[in-house]
């Protein structure tokens, strides 16, 4: 579930392990701003690849044309979705602008959220966008009312994150995603602490519980600075314990340091053998 809060653009969500986090909402000029860029590159890809075309077969032979639809298909409908997974969230654009697509509920973003999200650009931009350009490839001889009402239809997609309070897209909502600032990393030295200062200890079978995506999330919680930090971390602290069967009582945190640190050089010495397990549920 995700809880809101705030005025303005900034947001408060739950995530699913109960880390409360504090979010900004990206404006609808830095998504308008990301977005551009994103479709220039898409534009000189598009020609690049259809100059390439007509320079390595011949246009009559149709070949060349041939190769040129399906390089512009595949640039439109796959450049959002290959960044969003490689990149965590983020295209081109969004990294000029300072933007990152994030699940609304708090949890890792999953694959299938970023096609759902993107294949709804179709009918939001392409299509409406495609008929008033075009209109013959979508609809020949189409009615005069029919211009008005792909119109009507694109201003309204377009505009859709300046009309609701979460600046979501159609395809947000049913992705269940939200486009938010990126948080800039800053560096904790006490996080690097070492781990002969650590005050509790963890068997093997503890530190097997969680995986890269919790330890980033502990990560972020330890980073924070804001007055909800004390609560956050006996939430968490509760939480980790009870998932681990962590007996006696603690200092929440300086429990969640010394979990961070040795749950931290687990994934290290694992990823050095090739092993990586992404979460709790892998």
């Amino acid at each position: 579930m995700t809880a809101a809060e705030g005025r303005g653009l900034e947001r408060r969500i739950v995530t699913p392990e109960g880390i409360p986090l504090r979010i900004e909402l990206a404006r609808a000029g830095d998504r308008a701003g990301g977005f551009l860029l994103d479709l220039l590159i898409q534009i000189v890809a598009m020609v690049a690849l259809m100059l390439l075309a007509g320079a390595a077969t011949d246009w009559e032979e149709g070949w060349g044309l041939a190769f040129a639809f399906l390089a512009v298909f595949l640039v439109r409908s796959f450049y959002f979705i290959w960044f969003e997974i490689r990149w965590q969230g983020r295209t081109p654009g969004k990294r000029v602008v300072g933007t990152r697509v994030m699940d609304a509920a708090g949890g890792p973003l999953r694959t299938e959220a970023v096609v759902v999200r993107n294949l709804m650009r179709e009918v939001e931009v392409w299509l409406p966008v495609t008929f008033l350009l075009v209109p013959h490839l979508v609809w020949p001889d189409a009615p005069g009312w029919a211009r008005l009402l792909f119109s009507v239809w694109a201003f309204v997609f377009l505009l859709m994150p300046v009309f609701n309070r979460s600046r979501l897209r159609v395809g947000d909502m049913v992705a269940g995603t939200m486009v938010v600032v990126a948080p800039r990393a800053v560096l904790l030295p006490d996080l690097g602490a070492a781990a002969s200062e650590a005050t509790y200890s963890f068997t093997e079978e503890q530190l097997s519980v969680y995986g890269i995506y919790e330890l980033q999330v502990l990560e972020d919680l330890l980073r924070r600075t804001d007055a909800l930090r004390r609560d956050a971390f006996e939430a968490v602290e509760k939480q980790i314990r009870r998932k681990i069967r962590f007996e006696g009582e603690v200092k929440p945190e300086r429990f969640l340091r010394d979990f961070y640190q040795a749950l931290r050089a687990r994934l290290e010495r694992k990823m050095l053998l090739g092993k990586r397990k992404k979460d709790k549920h892998s």
